[in-house]
């Protein structure tokens, strides 16, 4: 039996939920400038997010080069 065919990527799973929380990261770091991740969560209202997304929408902003996490922590938009 032949073996079925690789994943078509090598990174986590993505759904269209992280694309808009992706994008709602972007969005308030280009309005309020560079963040600490606590205060990005509390601009994004990520308390009200399901678990872990907060943490997987910023991981894959910055693995995409959407956002960029600086030496003192903050991160801010490219």
């Amino acid at each position: 039996m032949p073996m079925p065919p690789p994943k078509p990527s090598t990174e986590g799973p993505r759904d269209r939920q992280v694309f808009h929380e992706m994008g709602q990261l972007v969005r308030a770091l280009e309005a309020n400038g560079p963040q600490s991740l606590d205060d990005l969560a509390v601009m994004v209202g990520a308390s009200y997010w399901e678990s872990n997304r907060f943490e997987h929408a910023v991981a894959f902003a910055i693995t995409d080069g959407l956002v960029v996490k600086q030496a003192d922590g903050t991160v801010s938009a490219t």
